[in-house]
């Protein structure tokens, strides 16, 4: 298929500024498993290409799933046909936009592939790990899965530009419910956040065979817990609920679609403005914040984004100060500032757009016991359960699954409807310890959503467990 789509886009090529292809195809399995119960296995694949042309300073864009010559043909001549009408009616002269014109591969790195397995034997581990989770009969609800995805994606050019890549993409999920009287708690491994690109090894890296009868523990300790107290405190937050933290008050407002307003009467804007960067304190000095597609286990983890500009590891946000944008090839040409590769699409029928990536907080050195031991009163809090964001990703709130007290510099009891609430940099400034190397958990989320018409993308999210001073806390909802 890869060298038949590269012959026929030769036949096809329009005599225009600017044309790429871009295929990307897709084969997913998932497998559930509830209250004991095998759910019906669904297995799928989806397969297309985009066009895209700029020409005369105008843009278009269109998709087909025939990917005979003919079919390609027409999608070059109706693509042709909306940069023609665009032209001289754009929010930019997409015909200046200053594509790379790169030529290379990337492959996820597998240890055992997961499709290498027999089914019999994937159904079995999946369905072992949900029996583990009823302990009790307050175990009212238990869940375990996993889905797995193979993508493939070319991009071509006219300018010579040639980029291959494949992905193996593992998510595990592990949820438990426990109740008593009018008392329902949940568990879940990782918030739904464990996701990472690799083989049948991913499950061992994230606990999917032992992490069963903690869960169900700790979902019966909730049922008799007290509330999490309300006050202003100290919080540690686990790195299960700041990949959240991460990905809503970070990496959403500095995606520069949203800033540039692209955004504003569907997802929302931003309350950062261009002129912030080089200068705005977004943290505390502790507060480091790198866009990195080069770590091979992340969600997000690849070589060129999806209009072919080379992948690298940068800071977004360095000693606090906010540096740069999350923006793709053709934001930074339209807001004339610099970015990172990062513009991405959900699948071979949607244009990218700016998406974040591996949006890592990079480790401190503090243990998870120094964290514990410089409060004299708070919570850790851990596994997100519930966030509310204003629209221009400033003014949040958001929940947690488990929380604990800590008095005096250690683990007290056990807290329920743990929740806390802040505006974004007042937030981050407020940052006062970030844990080591030995914290930091490698997660993320394979749905965020963002664009018209709606685009879900992996998002990859590595952090430490991290303090902060001064936090409104409070319990209930």
């Amino acid at each position: 298929m890869i060298e038949a789509l590269e012959a026929r886009f030769k036949e096809v090529l329009p005599d225009v500024d600017h044309c790429s292809l871009r295929y990307q195809s897709e084969r997913s399995e998932s497998i559930a498993v509830r209250q004991d119960v095998l759910q019906p296995v669904s297995d799928g694949t989806d397969a297309g290409v985009m066009i895209t042309v700029a020409h005369r300073g105008g843009l278009g864009y269109a998709a087909t799933s025939d990917l005979t010559r003919a079919g390609l043909a027409e999608a070059v001549r109706r693509a042709t046909r909306w940069a023609e009408q665009t032209a001289g009616r754009s929010v930019a002269d997409f015909s200046a936009v200053p594509y790379d014109v790169a030529q290379g591969s990337y492959t996820s790195q597998v240890g055992t592939a997961w499709n290498s397995l027999p089914l019999a034997t994937r159904i079995d581990m999946i369905r072992e790990q949900c029996a583990r989770l009823k302990v009790d009969d307050r175990i009212v609800d238990w869940y375990a899965g996993v889905s797995h995805t193979e993508g493939e994606t070319l991009y071509l050019d006219n300018r010579g530009a040639r980029l291959h890549q494949a992905f193996h993409w593992l998510v595990p999920v592990m949820a438990v419910t426990a109740n008593q009287g009018g008392e329902t708690q949940t568990r879940t491994l990782g918030g739904y956040g464990l996701g990472r690109q690799g083989g049948a090894e991913v499950l061992d890296d994230v606990g999917f065979h032992i992490e069963a009868p903690r869960l169900a523990r700790e979902a019966l300790e909730l049922l008799s817990a007290p509330d999490c107290p309300t006050g202003t405190m100290d919080l540690v937050l686990m790195p299960d609920q700041m990949i959240l933290q991460i990905h809503e008050s970070i990496g959403h407002p500095l995606e520069l679609d949203r800033i540039l307003g692209d955004e504003r009467n569907y997802a929302g804007t931003s309350f950062v403005t261009l002129d912030m960067f080089g200068s705005y304190r977004y943290g505390s000095d502790l507060l480091n914040i790198t866009f990195d597609p080069t770590r091979g286990d992340e969600l997000a983890s690849y070589a060129f984004d999806d209009e072919g500009r080379r992948a690298e590891r940068a800071y977004i946000i360095e000693k606090g100060i906010l540096k740069r944008p999350l923006g793709g090839t053709t934001s930074q040409a339209r807001a004339g500032v610099e970015g990172v590769a990062n513009a991405r699409a959900c699948g071979w029928n949607r244009p990218p757009i700016d998406r974040m990536a591996n949006l890592n907080l990079e480790p401190g050195s503090h243990s998870l016991d120094d964290l514990i031991g410089g409060v004299e009163r708070g919570v850790l809090m851990a596994t997100n359960c519930s966030w509310s964001i204003d629209d221009s990703r400033n003014k949040f709130q958001f929940g947690c699954e488990y929380g604990r007290l800590i008095e005096n510099g250690a683990l007290g009891g056990v807290v329920r409807k743990s929740n806390y609430r802040g505006v974004s940099a007042t937030f981050w400034r407020s940052l006062a310890a970030v844990g080591s190397e030995a914290t930091v958990q490698v997660m993320g989320t394979p749905n965020c959503g963002k664009g018209e018409p709606n685009q879900m993308v992996r998002v990859g999210h590595a952090s430490p467990a991290c303090l902060f001073r001064d936090v409104a806390v409070f319990g209930g909802a």
